[in-house]
């Protein structure tokens, strides 16, 4: 599995705010010919408001010169991946982790806020460099 490039940061982010990594990747089987594998599954132990909560964190870097395509990527994936998870895992909620710079620059623009609001998405921004976590956008 080629994983993304910025994998391990998101990884690294969610371990510090005490999210374990169950899985990595998340692999899942809708049928024998409909393999999926999400990026991490992923449960909060610790915390007062989240603990027991599970989720899977499918995981972009949006690097590419037309945000537009990796935009359309990512949610052909996500709507996918959430389908699978409601069948086979109803318990844990899909993330799409995006770096700080793309939510910035590109998730403001009609169309993805347009998507982001029909579709439900529910988004983890992050940085990078820092391998933090910003934001966790419901």
């Amino acid at each position: 599995m080629t994983r993304d490039k910025f994998h391990y940061a998101v990884r690294r982010g969610l371990e510090k705010q005490e999210w374990q990594i169950t899985h990595d990747p998340l692999r899942l089987e809708l049928g024998l010919s409909d393999p999926v594998e999400i990026d991490l599954g992923v449960q909060q132990l610790l915390g007062a408001q989240r603990t027991g909560e599970k989720i899977a964190v499918e995981i972009k870097s949006f690097l590419n010169d037309s945000a537009m395509l990796d935009f359309h990527l990512a949610l052909g994936q996500f709507l996918n991946y959430r389908l699978v998870l409601e069948k086979l895992e109803p318990e844990r909620t899909l993330y799409l982790a995006i770096p700080i710079t793309a939510y910035q620059s590109f998730f403001y623009r009609q169309l993805p806020r347009l998507s982001i609001q029909t579709y439900r998405l529910k988004l983890i921004t992050y940085e990078p460099n820092d391998e933090v976590i910003l934001q966790w956008i419901e």
